[in-house]
Formats: C-alpha cells, sequence, structure tokens
C-alpha cells in the first residue's frame, strides 16, 4: 500500500480519542513536540538539548525525560526532563563525563531511571529528583545503544550495536551478568511483558534474537529484512512490532510462535537527507524507527526520520489510519495518558 505524503497529512481520521499525550523528539531541531493524541494536534513544543535521540515517560505519566545525544562532533552529555502536567522544562541534568546518553527507561519507584552513555560503554543509574547519576554500571562493549527494564526492575539489558551483542545487568546488585552474542549492529531490544524473554533487533546481520532473560540463551534467529532497527512488544505480550529502515515497513511477530506474521508497508516521500542521522544511506526511504504502542494495543505510532512525519497505525486492521507532523527529524517518541496543558506555564 503506498500511500502519498500530502493525502495522509491532510487526513486525521482513525486518530485515538480521549486523553492521552505522544511526545517526539525531534533531533534535527533541538525539540520535543507535544502532541494531543485525540486531535492529533501539536499541542506545544519544548527545547531540549542537541540531538535529542529517546524519550521515557514516568510511571506517573507526568513527567518525560530526554536523552542529549549530541551531535556528530560534538558529544552531548545531559537529560532534559519534561513537565508533562505543566508543559514545560523542568530541569537539564548534566551527566559529567558520561557522554553520548541514549537509551532511557524509568524504574518503578518514579524517581530513578537508566540511561545508557555510549561514551562511557555503560550504563547509569540516575536519580531523577535529586538531578544526578548515583551509578554507572560499566558493560565494556562497543555503542551501548539501547536498554530495557523488566516490569520487576530486577534486570536491565542494554543492547550494544558495535559489539553485537545484549548485556544483562542485575540492577539491585549493580553488576554485569552477562554478555548475549545476538548478531551484528544488535540495536533496538525489549522485553516481553511477564519478563520471559529478550527481543534483540540486529540491524546489520538483518534478524531478531528472542533470548530467555533468565538462562541468557538465544532461543531462537528470527530473519528480518531491512535493517531492523526497533523492536516493541504489544501491552499484551502476542505481538512484537520491528521497524525495518530501509525498506519502509513495519514486521509484526507472533511472539509465541516466533515468526513474522505481517508487513505494514509505510512508503512515505523522504525528505532532503542533508545532516540526518543516517544521510542517503537508505536512498528515498522515509526511515522509519522509532515505535510507540498505546496501552491499550490497538494503535502504534512509527517515527519516520527521513520524512518528518509520524504513521498512525491500526494494529486490528494493519492499516495506516493518519499521520502526524511535528519536527524535523523525529525519532524517540513516549507516551502518556495525561493530556496536554490547556495553558502551559511559562
Amino acid at each position: 500500500m503506498r500511500l502519498l505524503l500530502a493525502t495522509i497529512v491532510g487526513s486525521m481520521a482513525g486518530l485515538p480519542a480521549g486523553a492521552g499525550t505522544l511526545v517526539v523528539l525531534n533531533k534535527g531541531e533541538a525539540t520535543a513536540s507535544v502532541i494531543e493524541a485525540a486531535s492529533g494536534r501539536v499541542a506545544l513544543t519544548l527545547p531540549t538539548g542537541e540531538g535529542p535521540h529517546e524519550a521515557a515517560t514516568s510511571p506517573d505519566g507526568r513527567r518525560v525525560l530526554v536523552t542529549n545525544y549530541g551531535k556528530r562532533g560534538a558529544p552531548g552529555g545531559s537529560l532534559t526532563v519534561l513537565d508533562l502536567a505543566a508543559g514545560k522544562v523542568a530541569a537539564t541534568i548534566e551527566l559529567g563525563a558520561n557522554t553520548r546518553p541514549h537509551g532511557v527507561q524509568w524504574l518503578a519507584d518514579g524517581r530513578r531511571a537508566v540511561v545508557t552513555a555510549e561514551g562511557e560503554k555503560a550504563l547509569l543509574v540516575v536519580d531523577v529528583d535529586a538531578g544526578q547519576v548515583l551509578s554507572r554500571i560499566a558493560t565494556g562493549q562497543e555503542i551501548a545503544h539501547m536498554v530495557a527494564v523488566t516490569s520487576d526492575g530486577s534486570r536491565a539489558f542494554v543492547a550494544n550495536i558495535g559489539s553485537g551483542n545484549v548485556t544483562a545487568i542485575d540492577l539491585a546488585a549493580q553488576r554485569v551478568l552477562g554478555h548475549v552474542a545476538t548478531g551484528k549492529g544488535a540495536e533496538g531490544v525489549d522485553v516481553t511483558p511477564d519478563g520471559r524473554e529478550v527481543w534483540v533487533t540486529n540491524r546489520e546481520a538483518e534478524t531478531v534474537s528472542v533470548v530467555d532473560a533468565a538462562s541468557l540463551e538465544v532461543k531462537a534467529t528470527l530473519s528480518a529484512p531491512s535493517f531492523p532497527i526497533r523492536v516493541r512488544i504489544t501491552p499484551d505480550g502476542t505481538r512484537a512490532l520491528v521497524s525495518c529502515a530501509r525498506s519502509n515497513d513495519l514486521a509484526v511477530f507472533d511472539v509465541a510462535a516466533r515468526r513474522e506474521v505481517q508487513r505494514i508497508s509505510m512508503k512515505l516521500s523522504a525528505k532532503d537527507t542533508e545532516g540526518r542521522l543516517f544521510g542517503d544511506q537508505f536512498g528515498q526511504s522515509s526511515v522509519p524507527i522509532g515505535v510507540v504502542v498505546q496501552p491499550d494495543g490497538k494503535q502504534a505510532y512509527v517515527a519516520h526520520s527521513g520524512a518528518d512525519v509520524v504513521s498512525v497505525l491500526d494494529l486490528e486492521t494493519g492499516s495506516i489510519v493518519s499521520a502526524l507532523t511535528p519536527g524535523r527529524e523525529p525519532d524517540g517518541m513516549s507516551w502518556s495518558p495525561l493530556a496536554p496543558p490547556a495553558t502551559p506555564e511559562r
């Protein structure tokens, strides 16, 4: 199904009803678009640090933590805390020598978060309320990129692009349990809701690895062309959504059966490639990367870094129902059940 960019941008039919906010990070302009889900409108745009890459919403839905990765040749080293309830930037947390922060997940206490620091080959534990790094757990692996945490908060899994593996970390003991080889370019990572499996996308190997979270054994390796870059497990644990940056589509896997069951085509027109992360590496691909699923599992959002568009997908029909237009080079996203403030604070 080929969709013309002008058509889907002009259509808002099918957007979810009710309260809810999607936060989209715009790498190319150092901002975050706060989008009202019910209408699809950008309610406000907030500043971040340079090169905002990933975002995570606190358990109470009030705050979004943003990793400021920086630009080529100028590593970032800070986090931006967005207050969604007030509609403002609440704080900036400086990470000191811990450069290139990328993956981020809140812990269940709503005070701490874990953040990957590529520049230091480490996972940081950050006290967001105090605005300081509590500890640094060295992984020793190349390009520690994305991180996922089990629902009970006991373990974290860090995908390492350069090492082609995933690092398992005991968060209570703050120690590395082991490194699991998955495939070249291991980047995306997510944990099933029951905490039993870790799914890893290996972008260069063009595979998805299914890892047993307890034994750290690779249970299956699934084919996933082309350039699988992110994976998101649906809230009910039945499906894994994998964005494929080169082929402009979303691969849907049956988690229990461990097989691809659907491909959702998202062939948007790419914009200029100058200054964008992947440049012209994928030709005219719109470069779908970030994936977020609504809590009810009915709809998903996919950020097209090369087209400045976020596709809205109906997961029940497997079709694109509309599109959102945030800022330049959208990538990382997060969802909050809160509605955007009617009048943001100044």
